[in-house]
């Protein structure tokens, strides 16, 4: 039976829909982004006579976080959706305006023509261990822009003092955040396990473990090692047509900047730390790839052997790699 749909498109504070009925009429409304927005949104699918639809969204942060998770529990369909993917939609019909009401039907045609997979929500400790692992990474990066500011030269004493403050409270706090996801893994049994096995392939501790199992939330989702690669942007992209466009081949990276971000030094480890891994790099080094391709090459296997070790449930073995 085909399900209404019904298209978000989703900001900080509010979320434009469009359903579209069975019978293709179209309806449009505007809702505050928060629990009480939700809640009206329901309401008024009730009024429409919908009571179960099909809904999309685009995948923009945590604006739609909450908002996915509530139409989950309230029994409905739903798909989280590539921006890359609704912008290639809007141009292959010709679409030249851009509105938030016009993107939410235009979110509404693309989940009724193309039928996108359902969503799944991570488990709650999942989500748990995103929040803090997401809070982790905003800590860092804080305490970067503070160091760079330390060291271009702070001519003015108390302005110079109060960034050393500021950056003494932040490694503070990302000591605390550290502790937080360490006692919430060892909390955790599946986790805890999953952090070992990924401990386990040269180059990914700790942290980095920590990085893949926030954001890659169910390894059964994914039917292949090239699946989760392809989540993470990480699969090449080549550029070639008859006889005039021969482009070099590049990373896609359409998918999840996060995922890329937590691999570059791992990568970068595993070469300089493993001799598996640095055997294969030179190989590729041979054969004519330059230093940051073999690096996203190097990712890419990285990637590769967690979805196997996760899979299979068994620590990485150079041995077993090497003949497999």
């Amino acid at each position: 039976m085909t399900l209404p749909t019904l298209g978000i498109d989703i900001s900080k504070l509010k979320f434009n829909v469009c359903l579209i009925n069975c019978d293709g009429k179209l309806r449009h409304k505007l809702f505050p982004n928060n629990e009480a927005g939700f809640a009206q949104l329901l309401e008024w699918l009730s009024k429409q006579g919908v009571s179960n639809c099909h809904g999309c969204l685009e995948a923009t942060g945590s604006y739609g976080e909450a908002l996915a998770l509530f139409l989950h529990q309230a029994g409905h369909r739903l798909s989280i959706i590539n921006p890359a993917a609704i912008k290639a939609f809007a141009q292959s019909r010709l679409s030249r305006t851009k509105t938030d009401r016009v993107d939410s039907e235009l979110i509404a045609r693309f989940c009724q023509a193309q039928e996108p997979p359902v969503w799944r929500p991570p488990s709650e400790e999942v989500r748990e261990l995103q929040a803090l692992v997401r809070r982790l990474e905003s800590l860092i990066e804080m305490r970067v822009m503070e160091e760079n500011r330390l060291s271009s030269g702070i001519a003015v004493e108390v302005v110079r003092q109060s960034v050393e403050e500021l950056l003494a409270h932040l490694n503070t706090q990302i000591r605390r955040a550290e502790e937080l996801i360490r006692t919430h893994i060892n909390k955790h049994p599946r986790l805890k396990q999953q952090r070992e096995l990924l401990d386990s392939i040269p180059g990914i501790a700790e942290t980095t473990a920590a990085h893949l199992l926030s954001e890659i939330t169910d390894i059964t989702q994914y039917r292949s090692a090239r699946q989760v690669a392809a989540y993470a942007g990480l699969v090449p992209r080549e550029r070639q047509s008859g006889t005039s466009l021969r482009g070099r081949a590049r990373l896609s990276k359409i998918g999840n900047a996060r995922l890329r971000r937590a691999l570059y030094f791992p990568a970068i480890t595993a070469i300089r730390c493993s001799s598996f891994f640095r055997s294969w790099a030179e190989g590729l080094q041979k054969r004519g790839k330059s230093k940051m391709m073999v690096i996203c090459a190097v990712m890419r296997k990285l990637l590769h052997i967690a979805y196997g070790v996760l899979k299979t449930g068994k620590p990485f073995d150079p041995e077993w790699m090497k003949s497999a």
